[in-house]
């Protein structure tokens, strides 16, 4: 097993994107229901004030270090943290491989025809991927047991969900041991992007740890989510004075 750093009391696993692949692929193999949660700084810091999200991020069974500020964090903390798994990517990844797994995928969330077009260009990019549903996020408690008849019916392996942090996170361990998938995992804008709606930023930038500066500059309703950074760099630094 890999190491897990704590970061605001948070545990996650110091992982490569290889690694993160392979212990999906495991969970795949074991059948047990599991989530695994993507950690950026945002989320970590929710976090510190949310202890449902905490304990649930807690008891993944694989939180992979998606962002610069988690590297950057553990780093900090005298911890070793091999790269950046960000969650587009581990997606992406996971996409590659399931054709050759023959691995079922659910999409759930985003605005009404997100996940369509994202399903379209995974099978694009994809041959042979099995997309086995898509339900967009836009829905109340009533519509529940339908959803989650929908997803079972259609027995994945993988469930993404984009409902954005905490909800996603705190909807699929609700619902965990009804759905019984294999790896649920929550992925943000992940259907956004590939549904072309959002842009990812430039490979320099997202090199040079700038990814989080050009979602602000291109969703000025994030602008605000910016005054997270300088609480958590300044909350990991009281975590290591305290240490």
């Amino acid at each position: 097993m890999n190491e897990r750093v704590n970061i605001l009391g948070v545990k996650v696993d110091a992982v490569t994107m290889a690694q993160a692949v392979e212990r999906v692929a495991d969970l795949i193999d074991a059948g047990k229901p599991s989530i695994v949660a993507t950690a950026n700084a945002e989320m970590l810091l929710r976090a510190t004030h949310d202890d449902e999200l905490k304990n649930i991020l807690n008891a993944a069974s694989l939180v992979v270090p998606d962002g610069a500020g988690t590297v950057w964090a553990a780093r900090h903390l005298g911890k070793q943290m091999p790269e950046r798994v960000a969650g587009f990517d581990l997606v992406q990844e996971l996409m590659k491989l399931a054709p050759v797994k023959q691995w079922k995928i659910f999409l759930f969330g985003s605005a009404p025809t997100i996940a369509d077009k994202a399903k379209v260009k995974a099978e694009t990019l994809y041959p042979g991927i099995k997309i086995v549903g898509t339900r967009n996020g836009y829905f109340t408690a009533a519509d529940e047991p339908e959803i989650i008849s929908q997803i079972k019916s259609a027995r994945p392996e993988i469930l993404l969900a984009a409902l954005g942090v905490p909800k996603q996170e705190k909807w699929l361990a609700k619902f965990r041991d009804e759905l019984q998938i294999p790896v649920s995992i929550g992925v943000g804008g992940t259907f956004d992007v590939m549904a072309g709606v959002v842009k990812r930023a430039p490979l320099w930038m997202q090199r040079a740890k700038l990814e989080w500066l050009f979602r602000a500059m291109l969703q000025p309703s994030r602008a605000g989510r910016l005054v997270a950074l300088p609480k958590f760099v300044l909350k990991v630094h009281q975590q290591k004075v305290n240490s």
